[in-house]
């Protein structure tokens, strides 16, 4: 880790400092940077701009606007976005929720590749990607399965970081910066550098990042003081990553690799105190061929992923509890074909191959999850055609899913057989006004875990018991959406219905000793994985004026959601309603803005539930200068406040909401600059 640690902050300086010499010589003016182009959402077949998505609606982070959400995780990161909450455990490992869905319902990609971490199978396991070196976070919400698996009955978030270069830089080009934050003491430095050598397109990116435990405003238990104060006990992160790539480009496209490391310690704030120690290796394979066959298709892209994953949950004294392994390779081949009596899309094949364990490590204690392979493969189609001012689009995707356990453990193989379906459209009913309706149908198989558990997990202390006779998800999904989506004053209103047969939850039911009985005074908390059919429906809103421009902007929004078990109760873990908005000025090289969001107080809790998250107001406030902004090497002095009320915050979609509250009251400092 030092080695790395060196070899990072080594790079850093070194690029900043060959870089500055050289950017004056070629120096360029600029211009006007106020107004950005569309911006392109990647993970979709059509690479069309966010407002033009049927399949996939779809929100997208960049710029200023990703740098200044950033937090020490993905979920810390997007969780003001519309629909999207947080699961909150912890300062390192917190997941994205869309709307109500959460873990292995939502899938993390990097460049359109899953992840293949551990991050879905528990909320204690932090995502194997980094936020600070991405171009952009892409959200996509609804039937996204149909071009991303079963796992993406949630929605989807794709990490994009250009690992893989596409083009060529004839000149270095990239993003260096350094920030410093009080609430936890956080020191963190990222660098990501795009150029070329010939032909050769090279990419290199890397952070690292070291906080303390944070501070809180109140007790560590809601209402408890002899649960302690003034700081959140365990809740420390270490996280280092560096990600080399390159690629050959030419005029009939590219073909590239690169390989990621990730090595990350941080802390569990639960009272056992324990920790997790985090290392995953990463190599991709990426190609584009354009008009590979003639004149019928225009591109053919191929994608191979291969992670090698591991963490260890350690107990408070450094003894390793349990090991989690994922050995996992993905591939996805597609085909774009030129339109065909006014149809343009593509169809394509994918695959998945995975051996996933959770055992204890050393050997001798219950296996939480048993040596388990995955095999799926899967076969998708999306359409499009427009029918003057009415844009279709369709799909399907039909997916064979099998789970292999270890003989020994004695456990049976499950098959699944999965389709998915999706029919939308979009109407622009006048220049700028579109009414977008979606019906779809997305399945999902039971993950490993909610199959094959049964264990001790001492990061999340719960003692879990899966059932290997669980049928698979159908989710039957039906969303309208209103918006105008050009002027400066634009809008956009969300409504969405989803209905779930066999939706797969844990059912908490009494205490239990570490071999799993019965006992009023255990440590763990007995966890069943249990299904029941459901529904979830909701609504979002949002309002916008001059987001992108000079002078005074604002912003105003509004989501709310609800989560029941049919003739059951409530769903667990469901988010709250939420509004809020931003206020922002900008004037020549000076930005500056102040957001507040408030959510209610969450008393819809499922029959085993028993605290109510409190209602809060999250203010937040911004303030940058830019320095040489039609230089080629600008540099940016930014100032960022969060949590400007110390408001005590505890979500309601955390499984450690009573007794791990958010970080209090932070200033963060720092310095970015771009070549």
């Amino acid at each position: 880790m030092n080695f790395q640690r060196n070899v990072l902050a080594s790079a850093v300086l070194s690029a900043l400092a060959s870089l500055s010499s050289s950017a004056q010589a070629q120096a360029a003016p600029s211009g006007d940077t106020t107004i950005l182009p569309a911006v392109v959402v990647t993970a979709t077949p059509f690479r069309n701009d966010e407002n033009a998505q049927i399949l996939a609606p779809a929100t997208v982070l960049q710029g200023d606007a990703l740098k200044n959400k950033l937090g020490n995780s993905i979920g810390d990161t997007l969780s003001d976005e519309l629909g999207v909450s947080a699961s909150a455990f912890g300062a390192a490992a917190s997941r994205p929720v869309i709307r109500g869905m959460g873990g292995p319902r939502v899938k993390i990609l990097q460049n359109g590749m899953s992840i293949l971490d551990a991050s879905g199978l528990s909320d204690d396991h932090a995502i194997g990607g980094e936020a600070s070196t991405a171009n952009q976070i892409e959200i996509l919400r609804g039937p996204a399965s149909l071009l991303y698996g079963s796992g993406a009955i949630g929605g989807v978030v794709n990490i994009v970081n250009n690992r893989i270069p596409a083009e060529l830089n004839r000149r270095p080009t990239g993003e260096a910066e350094v920030r410093y934050g009080s609430v936890d003491h956080a020191k963190s430095t990222s660098l990501s550098v795009d150029g070329a050598a010939g032909d050769i397109g090279l990419h290199v990116d890397g952070n690292l990042r070291d906080t303390d435990d944070y501070r809180i405003p109140g007790d560590v238990v809601l209402n408890d003081p002899s649960s302690g104060s003034g700081k959140l006990p365990n809740s420390f992160t270490r996280s280092n990553s560096l990600g080399v790539g390159a690629s050959y480009i030419q005029g009939w496209g590219h073909i590239g690799a690169s390989v990621g490391v990730n090595d990350d310690r941080y802390g569990i704030p639960t009272p056992e105190a324990s920790y997790i120690t985090l290392k995953q290796t990463r190599i991709d394979l990426d190609g584009l061929i354009k008009k590979p066959f003639g004149g019928a298709f225009e591109a053919l892209r191929f994608k191979i992923g291969n992670t090698d994953y591991k963490h260890t949950e350690h107990e408070a004294d450094g003894t390793p509890d349990t090991d989690f392994k994922n050995d996992a390779i993905e591939s996805r081949w597609e085909l774009t074909h030129k339109p065909l009596a006014g149809w343009r899309g593509s169809f394509g094949v994918q695959t998945e191959n995975a051996k996933f364990s959770a055992l204890a490590a050393d050997g001798s204690g219950p296996e939480t999850v048993p040596v388990t392979k995955t095999d799926s493969v899967a076969g998708f189609a999306v359409e499009e055609r427009d029918f003057g001012p009415l844009r279709v689009s369709g799909g399907a995707r039909l997916e064979s899913v099998k789970r292999t356990p270890d003989s020994s453990s004695g456990l049976q193989n499950r098959d699944f057989s999965l389709g998915s379906y999706s029919l939308g459209g979009l109407w622009t009913f006048t220049p700028g006004y579109a009414l977008n309706a979606t019906a779809s149908v997305a399945q999902r198989a039971p993950a490993v875990e909610e199959l094959y558990s049964n264990g001790p997990h001492d990061s999340t202390s719960t003692y879990d018991i899966g059932d290997p006779s669980l049928q698979k998800e159908t989710s039957h999904n039906i969303e309208l959406s209103l918006q105008k989506n050009t002027g400066l004053l634009r809008w956009k209103a969300n409504l969405f219905h989803n209905q779930v047969k066999n939706y797969v939850y844990g059912r908490s039911a009494g205490t239990v000793d570490e071999n799993g009985a019965a006992d009023p005074g255990g440590e763990f908390t007995q966890r069943f994985w249990s299904q029941g059919d459901a529904t979830i429906h909701g609504a979002e809103a949002e309002i916008s004026y001059n987001e992108q421009g000079s002078g005074w902007s604002w912003r105003a929004f509004a989501d709310t959601s609800r989560g029941r078990l049919d003739d059951a109760g409530n769903l667990p873990l469901q988010p709250t309603t939420r509004y809020g908005g931003d206020l922002g000025y900008r004037s020549g090289p000076w930005r500056s803005g102040l957001s507040a969001v408030h959510a209610q107080r969450q008393d819809r809790l499922a029959a085993f539930e028993d605290f109510a998250a409190p209602s809060y107001t999250q203010v937040d406030a911004h303030l940058s200068y830019t320095q040489g902004a039609r230089s080629a090497m600008p540099v940016t002095w930014f100032v960022l406040l969060k949590n400007l009320l110390n408001e005590d915050i505890r979500l309601s979609t955390s499984l450690l909401a009573e007794q791990a509250p958010l970080a209090g009251r932070n200033l963060i400092i720092g310095m970015r600059t771009s070549f």
